[in-house]
């Protein structure tokens, strides 16, 4: 198995922050620093590891390959990846999608 080199650009981290809330939100959305304490570091080794396997979204363009996941913190997660010149994979950019919270104030039961 090909293991390759992963970089984090500060771009996908300005990303996180426009997406995800500096305090814990009222469905239990998780803040950018958990989600990157934790979900982030799964991504990381799913690039490194499968690069190969991921789809590519632009015909012909085989340098982009995007990751489309469910994390523990968020229901669904879309990364790309861009191949650097020098053979490391460059995360460039997320787009998470937290429908499907649970809401804690609903009762479920009540239905």
């Amino acid at each position: 198995m090909t293991r390759r080199a992963v970089r984090v650009t500060p771009e996908l981290f300005l990303r996180l922050d426009e997406q995800l809330p500096a305090e814990r939100g009222p469905r239990g959305e998780p803040t950018a620093a958990e989600f990157a304490a934790s979900d982030l570091l799964i991504i990381v080794e799913r690039f490194a590891t499968l690069w190969d396997a991921l789809p590519m979204p632009f015909a012909g363009r085989r340098e982009y390959r995007d990751l489309i996941l469910t994390t523990r913190l968020v229901p669904y997660a879309s990364i790309r990846g861009q191949l650097a010149p020098d053979g490391a994979i460059e995360l460039i950019d997320i787009d998470i999608d937290l429908y499907g919270l649970a809401d804690p104030d609903s009762d479920e039961s009540d239905e």
